[in-house]
């Protein structure tokens, strides 16, 4: 059933969708909210009906399904600012515990990007490492690292102890990021990222591509991360061209 609103069709499941907003509203992250057959009879509509709005606020970072368990009030969003800051630093600047896990280190022949990123021929050695972010013990990201094998000696194991690639690079390497560019894109969950991240496949990521250069301009790494897109949003500070 639809409702006109001022000339426009309102589809049913919006109303629905406002409805679940206003319940979760007074309740606490992780308190659960009612059966979708409950709620359909609630708002006397169709499971499918109801479906679909819950779908869309799982989306939106709102709730969060657990499968086999029901669907519950999510954590609020991490507003992340584009900076040029390491996960661990700023996850612990904001009172946040940060933890690296390192899922897999391999080194690979430089691809003709690669090698372009990181000022390396062809074929050089590349470290590529793939690293598991959480905070306060909540899986949030998966990034993979790419650097000069030949530059960086033994960066796998300055990563373990420290936990940061960015605090490694400082006391290790004697080297600091100092600005870089990142690309911003959208891309569905993928089984294996779902499954890391404790998320749904096909939930909405954050695919966040960075070239990373010191201050000098030399490169220092190429990394790809995936954010759950329904715990972050990112902040960027902005301002008008002079």
């Amino acid at each position: 059933m639809e409702t006109l609103i001022e000339g426009v069709r309102e589809p049913r499941y919006l109303k629905v969708k406002d409805h679940i907003v206003e319940r979760i509203a007074a309740l606490k992250p992780g308190v659960s909210i009612p059966a979708e057959r409950d709620l359909a009879v609630a708002c006397r509509t169709s499971r499918t009906t109801v479906r679909k709005a819950v779908t869309e606020l799982v989306a939106e970072g709102r709730l969060v399904r657990r499968q086999g368990s029901g669907t519950y009030v999510a954590e609020p969003k991490l507003a992340w600012p584009l900076m040029v800051s390491g996960f661990t630093e700023h996850a612990e600047s904001e009172g946040l515990q940060a933890r690296t896990s390192i899922l897999g280190a391999e080194f690979i022949p430089a691809t003709d990007e690669l090698a372009e990123r990181l000022n390396v021929r062809p074929g050089a050695r590349v470290l590529t490492m793939e690293l598991l972010r959480s905070v306060n013990d909540a899986p949030m990201a998966i990034e993979c690292v790419h650097v000069s094998a030949r530059r960086f000696p033994g960066l796998e194991a300055a990563v373990a102890k420290t936990g940061s690639v960015y605090e490694a690079l400082r006391s290790d390497y004697d080297v600091t990021v100092a600005h870089a560019v990142e690309t911003i894109e959208t891309a569905p969950a993928a089984p294996r990222e779902a499954a890391l991240l404790g998320t749904e496949i096909g939930t909405p990521m954050l695919l966040v591509s960075q070239h990373s250069h010191t201050a000098e301009g030399e490169p220092v790494e190429w990394v790809r991360t995936w954010y759950r897109g329904d715990r972050y949003s990112f902040v960027a500070h902005i301002t008008r061209p002079q």
